[in-house]
């Protein structure tokens, strides 16, 4: 008897090698006397870069590669997609003195500050603010930030499709839907009060206005992501965001300088797209073995198959074939295609895929041999599919094929997250004694 590994997508001699003397290990130590055997194919039929990745934009810098506003702005309304608040929290912070029981460095460590700010924006917000004199503002005159916090509250939640531009623009790029329950969220935030009541003269007044437009827009924009219900460009955002701030009475063409000195450098920092951005070239190098063998095996399987059929059938002995990941698809595929004409392959007695993606390819219709539907030809040989409900890239088998006595699937728990479970299999000891009983039903030895 003997076993024939073949291995998953992205793997390479060096990681090859040190897999494979881990399962010929644990296999000879069960099964006396079997040959394990490997069948590598990754450096001849693996997927490479073939012109080095020029194909890649920033995979070679050039002058046009430098720092670009553009993409600091980007990655500031990535972070107001993910915190459309973030903004109203910095502006709630920053210039004030810290109060007993607080660090010199601006945070809040003691609440009876932001309770007492607090208490000044409800009060501005209840009629209060008329007979409130705050220190900044003269006696009867509404104060700076409650008086635009008003002006966001005023703002029609429904703005008409025509004769408004700000209604044109929200029906026009379908954001209308969100736009009133944005305003509301934002205006009864605790973040824009406390921004309220710390806007004490014209320019913090506003700096205000810009980022409660920004928070309304970045509001509407994220709960239209969620649906996928918008078509907002860059642009109309931007339009939005001036409009808005100029019925705030700001100037929506000035970003507020201290929210920028503050979240500027964070968003390029925490955010995907300035990583993506700067280091696409590096990803693409790495992620190429992996996504790359699975495309390559889509356009040319029959390259892998063939050498998958000559190691087989070099021995006329029964064999146990055992494929991870990509290895598994292509044994399926070879099984299938080979006894669907007929010729079944000599000596594939028992095929085990391990976090298979093959059921769900069958489902898509992308196997090369088998219609969505279809069922296993007469002549493919049992099939023991291991699986673990962790490792997103392996699927059941048997739901796929009801009723064919051949099929069995299998889980293995690893308790590890994705991806580590999709390489978790091989030291399961589980994994090797469902092995050895499926050999034993197909009466191999």
């Amino acid at each position: 008897m003997r076993f024939l590994f073949v291995h998953g997508t992205g793997v390479r001699r060096e990681r090859h090698d040190t897999l494979f003397a881990l399962v010929r290990e644990r296999l000879t130590d069960r099964f006396h006397g079997a040959a394990v055997e490997s069948c590598y194919w990754g450096d001849r039929f693996g997927a490479t870069l073939g012109a080095g990745g020029r194909s890649v934009p920033g995979m070679r810098p050039t002058p046009q590669d430098a720092p670009d506003p553009v993409d600091a702005e980007t990655a500031e309304w990535a972070l107001l997609l993910a915190d459309p608040l973030c903004e109203l929290r910095v502006l709630a912070e920053v210039g004030r003195q810290p109060g007993p029981g607080e660090r010199d460095d601006g945070h809040a460590a003691g609440a009876a500050h932001a309770a007492h700010a607090a208490h000044a924006a409800h009060a501005a917000h209840a009629g209060e603010d008329a007979d409130h004199d705050d220190g900044f503002a003269m006696p009867g005159v509404q104060a700076a930030g409650p008086r635009v916090l008003a002006l966001l509250e005023a703002l029609p939640p429904a703005p008409p499709r025509t004769g408004d531009e700000l209604g044109a623009l929200l029906h026009g790029t379908g954001l209308v839907a969100g736009f009133a329950a944005a305003l509301d969220s934002t205006a009864d935030s605790a973040e824009a009060a406390r921004a309220a009541a710390r806007a004490t003269d014209e320019p913090q007044a506003r700096e205000l206005a810009t980022a409660l437009a920004r928070a309304v827009t970045a509001t509407a924009l994220a709960t239209a992501a969620v649906t996928d219900e918008a078509d907002c460009t860059a642009a109309e955002r931007d339009r939005l965001v001036e409009l808005l701030t100029t019925r705030l009475g700001g100037d929506g063409r000035v970003p507020g300088a201290r929210v920028a000195a503050v979240l500027g450098r964070l968003a390029l920092r925490v955010t995907t797209q300035p990583l993506l951005d700067a280091r696409r070239g590096s990803l693409t190098v790495g992620a190429t073995p992996v996504l790359g063998d699975i495309l390559r095996y889509q356009s040319r399987g029959h390259e892998l198959r063939d050498f998958l059929h000559t190691r087989i059938t070099a021995d006329p002995g029964p064999t146990v074939l055992i494929g991870h990941s990509l290895g598994g698809i292509a044994l399926v595929d070879l099984l299938t295609l080979a006894a669907a004409r007929g010729e079944a392959v000599p000596g594939a007695e028992l095929l085990v895929t391990v976090g298979s993606q093959a059921p769900f390819l069958h489902e898509l219709g992308a196997l090369a041999a088998l219609e969505p539907g279809a069922k296993l030809p007469y002549g493919f040989p049992r099939w023991l599919n291991v699986y673990d409900r962790h490792d997103v890239l392996s699927y059941l088998a048997e739901p796929v094929f009801p009723g064919d006595a051949r099929v069995t699937d299998h889980e293995i728990r690893s308790r590890q997250p994705f991806p580590a479970c999709h390489s978790a299999y091989w030291k399961q000891d589980s994994l090797y004694e469902r092995i050895e009983q499926a050999v034993t039903e197909a009466g191999i030895g």
